[in-house]
């Protein structure tokens, strides 16, 4: 199992420097990729360039780029200039995002088959990366050329003027759903998992036993050692309110589904009513520690080697961790040797 650094979003007051000092840090102790992500703030892509520049040897990843953000080829233009810019090192994570985030950030509207949006738009970066002849797809969301009501009919397919570094360069998927992960199986090279537990991964053993030999399963956990689990776990539960309250709407939130069908169905429908009623310092008391526990690595160094085990044991190919000091870093590197 390999390990990651997880950077995500930048919050109120970036720390550019900071991010890259831990992501050096990560490649002299040896982690194998480090990843960024975007929400309604900051890119993915351009902590990635700066982060490039500053290492040589660790992978670069977006965990996740979002879909709407972006066309296809635009994204696939991202990651074709940063492969060669880091010499080959990209991973390209991509993410549909939800209904709230996609109208109400991007203004677009949110796809009403998203498992079809979301196969034409790998079907195009994969057509512009592999550049074996330009770019066409009679599709449903993602047509090439434009062929709509109010297309000029001048489009004309297209080829990349700059050669990919890599053809196959790797596109991993965030998806919760049954069948948004059943499809990932089928048309990424990777998965990024969200909430994932090494206590339940029953629930996946069938979709993964049909993966191709080298899919990466890179689920992204919560790590930092300390004394007082209960401490270390408040950022666990914080991050759980946020994203089981307010990143969705109260009928359509994939992140509150995904706690439910791991068992928390009326702890997340508790986390939600309260967060969206305001009380968001009670709905992150909701979170039940249980579940946050289960799905990060928090407590003093022996419990994080015993969890870290069973992290190992099942299906993950990389742990990408978010960890907020140099020791747990270290402290991880140390037990994944």
């Amino acid at each position: 199992m390999r390990l990651g650094l997880t950077l995500g979003y930048w919050g109120r007051r970036p720390d550019p420097r900071r991010q890259l000092a831990l992501a050096r840090l990560a490649e002299e102790l040896g982690y194998d990729s480090v990843w960024t992500a975007e929400a309604w703030g900051s890119d993915a892509f351009t902590p990635l360039a700066w982060l490039a520049a500053g290492t040589s040897r660790i992978r670069l990843g977006t965990a996740v780029a979002q879909m709407a953000a972006r066309t296809p080829t635009a994204t696939a233009m991202h990651a074709l200039t940063l492969d060669h810019l880091s010499g080959g090192r990209m991973l390209l994570g991509l993410g549909l995002s939800g209904p709230q985030v996609v109208e109400g950030w991007y203004g677009r509207p949110f796809p009403s088959r998203p498992l079809t949006a979301t196969r034409e738009y790998v079907d195009v970066v994969r057509q512009v990366l592999r550049r074996e002849g330009p770019v066409a797809l009679d599709g449903r969301f993602h047509s090439h050329p434009y062929t709509g009501p109010d297309a000029t009919g001048l489009g004309r397919p297209l080829k990349a003027l700059t050669h990919p570094l890599r053809p196959g360069l790797p596109v991993l998927l965030g998806a919760e759903g049954p069948r948004n992960i059943a499809q990932t199986v089928r048309i990424a090279d990777g998965w990024l998992p969200l909430y994932w537990s090494p206590l339940r991964t029953g629930l996946y053993a069938t979709v993964l036993a049909g993966a191709p030999k080298g899919f990466m399963v890179a689920p992204m956990a919560q790590a930092r050692v300390c004394a007082d689990v209960a401490e270390g776990l408040r950022p666990v539960k914080a991050m759980l309110g946020f994203y089981i309250g307010g990143m969705g709407h109260a009928a359509r939130n994939f992140h509150a589904a995904l706690m439910a069908r791991m068992g928390f169905e009326e702890e997340a429908r508790r986390v939600q009513e309260l967060f969206l009623a305001g009380r968001r310092q009670e709905a992150v008391a909701a979170v039940p520690d249980a579940f946050a526990d289960e799905i990060s690595l928090v407590g003093p160094r022996a419990r994080i080697a015993d969890r870290l085990a069973l992290w190992r044991a099942g299906p993950v190919t990389d742990l990408l961790v978010t960890a907020p000091d140099e020791e747990t870093l270290r402290v991880l590197a140390e037990l994944n040797a």
